[in-house]
């Protein structure tokens, strides 16, 4: 069950897929991990994309860097240079934005710059000067930023779309939009069955955000099961890609937000159970593969979990077991008594009076 990409293919209009204003998007990719203290420490080559724009790459990418008009699927957080206050994250706010280049907003433009020359699942560090983040004036509303303020990014291209000038998503039918995310959601499963799991994350995670909670919300009857039909699909098979990766955080997280619009989906039952069981968190994995045979009771895969989660915690408590008379000790044996040579002497003492004293009653009688 948990190599098995979803297939959902609702009726779909064919139109080509349009132009994105930058619009706030549904988070469905892990985080990578943040430290505190500030901006990752980098050791990559030092590459000049302008001459107030450097990049040095953190993590490869793929694939064809995005044109101008292409509409970015972007996560980043954001630091001012001299001070390293952090006034912005994408991540932390569960939203990647989509950007469109030559179209971004002024204080954006040297982030512009850096991702027109990303490719598609590149993780880089940039360093902006002011003059081409928020200025000499900088931003004393959100974010806020003081004035002439270097800026240092760190960018993840999740994806892109070659798309048409002048035509934004807000333009685009119902159908335009849930036919341009499943095509998302189909190249993801091209993707995955290569095993190539990260590029076929980033396709799921550009589908969903076409279907971002604004989106949703104005989503009724057939166009919301429509849209659903896309987006649990995509949920469902990024939550597999975890799995495999040994993600089980992210797998849960994947899991939870189908089951909060269907609390009874198997898979979504099966797949957070089976993380749930890796990360060790036995008890919430049983009710939740109890609950998915219930729904699925000749599923083999369920019942397959159910076995090792069974099997799992056998050996744990047999391991328990072990521990604590290792701990405590083995029983120890009686000590044999030991017979001084003393007291040896007087019982033969007393035993030569005692027939002494017999046979002297026996003559008397």
């Amino acid at each position: 069950m948990e190599d098995v990409v979803e297939q959902q293919n609702p009726s779909l209009g064919e139109d080509g897929e349009s132009d994105i204003v930058t619009e706030q998007a549904t988070f469905v990719h892990g985080a990578p991990h943040q430290n505190d203290n500030g901006p990752p420490k980098v050791d990559a080559e030092v590459e000049v994309l302008h001459e107030k724009v450097t990049k040095q790459i953190i993590k490869e990418g793929h694939g064809e860097k995005p044109s101008k008009y292409s509409t970015c699927f972007v996560h980043y957080r954001a630091w001012t240079g001299s001070t390293q206050h952090k006034f912005e994250d994408t991540w932390q706010e569960q939203r990647p934005i989509e950007l469109i280049l030559g179209k971004e907003k002024k204080e954006m433009e040297g982030l512009g710059i850096g991702i027109s020359n990303m490719k598609s699942g590149e993780h880089s560090l940039l360093h902006v000067g002011w003059e081409l983040g928020y200025g000499k004036d900088g931003s004393f509303s959100f974010p806020n930023v003081p004035p002439m303020a270097d800026i240092i990014y760190e960018v993840e291209l999740v994806g892109f779309d070659e798309t048409k000038e002048g035509e934004p998503r807000r333009d685009m039918t119902v159908e335009e939009r849930i036919g341009a995310a499943d095509r998302r959601r189909m190249d993801g499963n091209a993707l995955f069955k290569e095993v190539k799991l990260e590029e076929a994350m980033q396709q799921y995670e550009m589908a969903i955000a076409y279907m971002g909670d604004d989106f949703m919300f104005q989503l009724f009857g057939k166009y919301r099961d429509m849209a659903m039909a896309v987006k649990n699909p995509c949920h469902l098979n990024m939550a597999a890609c975890y799995i495999k990766l040994k993600q089980y955080d992210d797998a849960i997280v994947q899991c939870s937000i189908v089951l909060a619009e269907d609390e009874n989906n198997v898979k979504a039952l099966y797949r957070r159970g089976k993380a749930r069981a890796e990360l060790g968190q036995t008890e919430a994995a049983r009710e939740d593969l109890l609950k998915a045979r219930k729904y699925a009771p000749d599923d083999k895969a369920i019942a397959r979990e159910l076995r090792v989660l069974a099997e799992h915690e056998k050996s744990v408590y047999q391991k328990q077991k072990e521990m604590y008379k290792g701990m405590l000790g083995p029983r120890p044996e009686p000590k044999p008594q030991q017979t001084s040579w003393l007291a040896l002497f007087w019982q033969w003492l007393i035993s030569l009076f005692y027939k002494i004293f017999k046979q002297k009653t026996q003559k008397s009688d």
